[in-house]
């Protein structure tokens, strides 16, 4: 009975303002994602757009993978005028949530029949607006709390992050139904939905706009004397190289293994992912019915998932439940592949989808705990988007090949082999829980 007591006192975290803060800016960071990424996938392929094409559609969430090359901006540049208004944090939060909005509208006023590279350029515009507005949710979510807070922040963002996912897929499915002529393929319907999903980030800015800016490990930065190149080096050291060779200085040879897990954690599902809706198409389910089917189970599981994960971790550990995440991710691909051979089953079309967004919420929830834990507070944007974008890195450009794939194996074989991508993964967590300790945030550098 006290055990019980203990689970539900636990839970009241939740429900604290900074966690709902970060729940709210989860939900605005996990929007464009499946917008450019996920349900774009399923307009082309009723517009008629081949596999290989779609394939290689995805590459333009590459920027999600190289948003380091930028994350120093975020932590060294002050944004005229916003910055004195809102803060380093908020001004940059609120300039890369205007141009997200921007862009999902202009997506929606693109016809990819017509002008498939505008839609492109348009979506590559997009991932970077959104790569630019995670470095910085992070950034945000890391230094709003001490330590002890952040598997709760994880949980919470992950929660807004797959919720908004959820929306952006299964919502954008449902109302491009809704608006759609009851033709196989409406070009009005999928634009109608799409403005629709620009006007949801709406909640993200006016929280932006109402929530307290974090205090930052930072150090002010002060006037360098020399020529303009001596000033640049100067500073490209203190952003740039420095956030690198401290990592690799508090972890030693230990980063190597840390760095190689981070680039192959996700990589089985983010693969799969990308050929997820193309899929269901082919299979010959309707907007309607993979919609209704995500919006009620995927919803639900997800937040089961991203709850369930932050308790674990509280209660396990980091290690342990990203293990379980990683074997559950690659076993839910396995569950498509069955699908590929019992043909068109609503029954077990929601088998699949709540299973794969069980594992996914726990699975995400541990490993956004694990990449917090890494960070040191005096380089957070830099630190976090690193790891983020070798997170995605080898997945997303993988993933450009599985139209090709699936082309050549059928969709059996090729969630088949998407699974087995999931054994390194396993392999260095076990190996990285045998010769190093989570390592405690450090809240500034000396």
């Amino acid at each position: 009975m006290t055990s019980y007591f203990c689970w539900l006192s636990g839970l009241g975290i939740y429900f604290q303002r900074r966690v709902l803060s970060i729940f709210v800016l989860g939900f605005s960071s996990g929007l464009p994602l499946m917008l450019v990424f996920g349900v774009l996938s399923f307009w082309l392929r009723e517009a008629e757009v081949s596999r290989a094409d779609i394939g290689y559609f995805s590459w333009v969430a590459l920027a999600y993978a190289i948003k380091w090359l930028w994350s120093p901006l975020a932590d060294h540049l002050k944004i005229p005028l916003l910055h004195k208004l809102l803060g380093r944090r908020r001004s940059w939060l609120l300039t890369s949530q205007v141009l997200v909005t921007f862009a999902i509208c202009s997506i929606a006023l693109t016809d990819p029949q017509q002008n498939l590279a505008l839609m492109a350029t348009l979506a590559v515009i997009l991932a970077f607006a959104s790569a630019t507005q995670d470095i910085n949710v992070d950034a945000f979510r890391i230094e709003s709390a001490e330590v002890e807070l952040q598997a709760a922040l994880a949980a919470a963002y992950l929660s807004g992050y797959r919720l908004a996912m959820i929306l952006a897929s299964a919502g954008t499915l449902w109302l491009a139904a809704i608006f759609s002529d009851g033709s196989a393929y409406d070009l009005a319907g999928w634009q109608q939905a799409y403005l629709v999903m620009g006007l949801c980030m709406l909640p993200g800015i006016a929280t932006t706009l109402l929530c307290k800016e974090p205090e930052s490990g930072l150090k002010q930065q002060q006037f360098i004397e020399g020529t303009l190149v001596q000033r640049f080096v100067a500073w490209l050291k203190q952003a740039v190289v420095a956030p690198f060779t401290d990592f690799f200085e508090r972890y030693k040879w230990h980063a190597l293994l840390i760095l190689a897990l981070i680039a192959c954690y996700r990589i089985s599902d983010v693969v799969m992912g990308v050929m997820a809706n193309a899929f269901y198409v082919d299979m010959g389910y309707s907007k309607e019915e993979v919609a209704s089917v995500s919006k009620i189970f995927g919803v639900i599981m997800t937040l089961v998932g991203a709850a369930l994960g932050g308790v674990l971790i509280n209660q396990f550990g980091v290690i342990k439940v990203l293990f379980v995440g990683a074997l559950l991710s690659a076993i839910t691909n396995i569950l498509f592949s069955a699908l590929s051979h019992i043909g068109y089953d609503l029954m077990w079309l929601t088998l699949v989808i709540s299973a794969d967004n069980l594992s996914a919420g726990i699975a995400t929830s541990a490993f956004i705990a694990y990449l917090s834990s890494l960070v040191n507070l005096a380089f957070t944007a830099t630190q976090y988007a690193m790891f983020s974008s070798l997170m995605l890195l080898l997945p997303k450009f993988t993933g450009g090949f599985s139209g090709q794939w699936v082309d050549q194996l059928g969709y059996s074989n090729f969630f088949i082999m998407t699974a087995v991508m999931g054994i390194p993964a396993l392999v260095l967590i076990i190996v990285l829980a045998r010769v190093k300790e989570l390592a405690p945030n450090k809240k500034a550098a000396d």
